[in-house]
């Protein structure tokens, strides 16, 4: 594509070079550049990308996108703009011929719910005989693209690309989970959303955002990026969504248990093995049954219905998808086994998350909960004593341990944990820093009926220790011990 296609609509400070060159790709990387490519300099937290800018020429870049006035020696295609983020977002959207306008685009925003939302849609979406595409935590998956998550809303070249081949592939949707961090660095911008979801806002990323505002103030810009979105839907039990829904100059479908919601869940019933509820809306009432478990996921499923529903999906093809679904990885999982134990591997990493796991597991009667977890090293320091409290008051058993430490003490962050635990005047917990060691201390203490709950990593396949990442998935490692613990006489005379 010619340079003058690609610069179409972006405001530039000032052009040096020729529009008429030919551009085979953009990249904001050095690594990833080739020959004739754009190479976009973005300053990161750590690095600037003006420093590479001799490697991405060596490599064959052929324009060069940046903040910085063109250098006075310098002779190839140099692009100056105010907003190199903004800008990049948008050479990228007319590179790859702007797919989502060929899509129906779901934008899914806000603390939790944004992974399990998109699979409950997707699964309502196949019923009804369409052909969905992924982005998000888990994978960039569907018609044309299938790989493992590098981050839940991956930068602006790479989600265009993404889309284009979805599109290439004939798919009809794709639902997109938006991170607020995708959204202060303008990574959707360009993007072009049929329905944006508001989940909730609770405490996390704020070693990021510092304060709730700010955090709020990044997940409401989805909801202003383009003024052809047919829909807002937004979870009004929570007072960020009941906040969001006052500013939006749009059609917007509330969703929750409140009754004055247009989306309400009525006749609300959570077992250990389903759930089962009413939906109540202006048309009419749906009756929902759904593997899932919890009252977090009749939100979730509450979301999915008033989607679908406005992307006119039958009825009945929306409770046969919410029904067919039999779970999400790493969210509420169920561990199946042949010994009597309630085994949950659940992402919960803050202290709203990890409380919401815990009330929904008391939801379930069980014997007695016993609780794995730990917090991510080099991140958010402060939610780790309020995680610790909510342990402490909720669980019954405590084993505290490693989460992802990175570059810190692994015995540090547990002792900030700890001080949490304590000011709930809870002592039934332990300490064992290696989380392998910690499940099978859990499964080795249960009995039957127990409800072993493996909280913080979810569906991630790796731990980061130190500058090293060792392949370790949850589910997995639980399932080994599992294993490990059949034919043992002597399971039941810890504790």
């Amino acid at each position: 594509m010619k340079l003058k296609d690609i610069l179409d609509g972006i405001p530039t400070i000032h052009f040096h070079g020729t529009e008429k060159a030919e551009v085979m790709g953009i990249a904001y990387s050095s690594e990833s550049i080739h020959r004739d490519y754009l190479f976009a300099a973005l300053k990161g937290e750590k690095r600037d990308g003006f420093d590479f800018i001799p490697s991405a020429v060596a490599k064959g870049a052929i324009a060069i996108l940046s903040e910085r006035p063109v250098p006075s020696d310098f002779d190839l295609n140099w692009i100056e703009v105010q907003d190199a983020r903004q800008s990049l977002a948008l050479c990228s959207a007319n590179f790859y011929s702007h797919p989502s306008r060929h899509l129906n685009v779901v934008g899914i925003t806000g603390t939790k719910g944004k992974t399990t939302i998109s699979y409950i849609l997707e699964s309502i979406l196949k019923q009804s005989g369409f052909s969905p595409g992924i982005i998000g935590t888990i994978s960039y998956r569907g018609p044309g693209l299938n790989m493992t998550a590098e981050r839940t809303t991956p930068e602006a070249p790479d989600l265009q690309r993404m889309m284009k081949a979805l599109v290439d592939q004939n798919a009809t949707h794709c639902l997109m989970e938006v991170s607020s961090h995708s959204l202060e660095l303008d990574r959707v911008v360009g993007i072009d959303f049929d329905v944006t979801v508001f989940t909730n806002l609770s405490g996390e990323h704020l070693d990021y955002h510092q304060t709730m505002e700010r955090y709020f103030e990044a997940k409401k810009k989805l909801f202003f990026l383009n003024q052809k979105k047919r829909m807002a839907v937004i979870n009004t039990d929570d007072l960020w969504g009941q906040k969001l829904t006052k500013e939006l100059h749009m059609g917007v479908i509330s969703f929750g248990f409140n009754p004055q919601a247009m989306m309400r869940a009525e006749e609300f019933a959570s077992s250990d093995k389903r759930i089962e509820m009413t939906i109540q809306y202006p048309a009419g009432k749906m009756k929902i049954f759904s593997p899932l478990l919890g009252r977090p996921n009749a939100y979730n499923i509450l979301a999915a219905v008033a989607v679908a529903l406005t992307l006119n999906v039958p009825e009945s093809r929306i409770s046969e998808g919410i029904s067919s679904l039999q779970g999400v990885p790493g969210r509420f999982e169920k561990i199946r086994n042949s010994l009597g134990l309630h085994i949950i591997v659940d992402y919960a990493h803050n202290d709203d998350a990890l409380r919401n796991l815990l009330e929904t597991t008391k939801e379930l009667a069980p014997q007695k909960v016993i609780l794995v977890f730990g917090a991510g090293g080099d991140r958010d320091r402060s939610k780790r004593p309020r995680m610790g409290e909510v342990a402490g008051r909720l669980a019954d058993f405590t084993i505290i341990t490693s989460d992802n430490p990175r570059s810190e003490d692994p015995l540090a962050i547990i002792s900030d944990i700890e001080r949490g635990m304590k000011k709930s005047r809870h002592v039934h917990y332990e300490i064992e820093a290696d989380r392998r060691k910690a499940i099978e201390r859990a499964l080795w203490i249960a009995r039957p009926d127990d409800y072993i709950l493996v909280a913080g990593k979810g569906h991630e396949s790796y731990q980061i220790i130190g500058d090293r990442v060792i392949p370790f998935n949850d589910a997995e490692i639980v399932r080994e011990l599992l294993d490990k613990k059949k034919g043992k006489s002597n399971w039941l005379n810890f504790i």
